[in-house]
């Protein structure tokens, strides 16, 4: 698995206490080596917060009737360890030998097999079956893990539209030639160039076909300077 920055690995100390609960296997593992963070650009693990779910109680977002795995007064116990950038919700709860999947844009809160692989990326292989499970397919692209960080920096920079530049696609097609990645995930609709040495990446955003983002780590200053001003030159504009 490729690592965006460095892991920042909880405790074994910090997470004893919490080791009562029936967590999916390899979770408490995983935040051991490598701390909270976003997975495949998709769901951010963390450490398990059992008071995000509790207002949730007094909101109909979800239908419960016989076949549901929890009432509508359970969704407070339930203790959330992953949060999507759509806003699902990704939980255990004590009485429930499965784990919950709470989507923010459905209507049933769906139950979900806990068990994985036999390798030292156990919860991984959890998560990839929690996606294919949920969307009908595997996820496309790179392993790739996104540590949670306080020294991350955002930048971005917009690629107006002329008849005789390039276009998003062709940019990023240059922007590789001149700053060789270590790690590339491209689909119709975003590229991303992961660099160890920037503790981060640059995004060209092809859905919108204008806005380019760089994310690099605040001690990787002279690399973004150099990237942002290529990319300056190049016609981007800053923002």
């Amino acid at each position: 698995m490729y690592f965006v920055s460095q892991p920042k690995p909880f405790q074994h100390d910090f997470l004893v206490e919490i080791e009562a609960i029936f967590f999916p296997p390899g979770y408490l593992t995983f935040l051991q080596q490598f701390g909270a963070g976003t997975y495949r650009g998709w769901i951010y693990v963390h450490l398990p917060d059992s008071e995000v779910l509790k207002p949730f109680v007094e909101y109909d977002l979800w239908e419960h009737n016989e076949g549901s795995p929890i009432t509508q007064q359970q969704i407070g116990e339930c203790i959330v360890i992953g949060t999507t950038i759509d806003g699902d919700f990704l939980a255990v709860h004590p009485e429930v030998d499965q784990l919950l999947w709470l989507p923010r844009h459905a209507d049933h809160v769906l139950t979900v097999q806990k068990s994985g692989g036999e390798d030292d990326e156990i919860f991984t292989v959890v998560l990839d079956n929690l996606y294919h499970q949920v969307y009908g397919e595997a996820q496309e692209g790179p392993m790739y893990y996104e540590p949670c960080s306080d020294s991350q920096n955002y930048h971005f920079l917009r690629l107006p539209p002329k008849e005789e530049g390039p276009t998003l696609q062709e940019l990023a097609k240059m922007f590789k030639a001149a700053f060789l990645p270590d790690l590339i995930m491209e689909n119709s609709y975003i590229c991303k160039f992961f660099y160890q040495m920037l503790g981060g990446y640059v995004t060209f955003n092809y859905a919108y076909g204008q806005e380019i983002a760089i994310i690099y780590e605040q001690d990787k200053q002279q690399l973004y300077n150099d990237i942002e001003e290529w990319l300056v030159t190049k016609g981007s504009e800053r923002i």
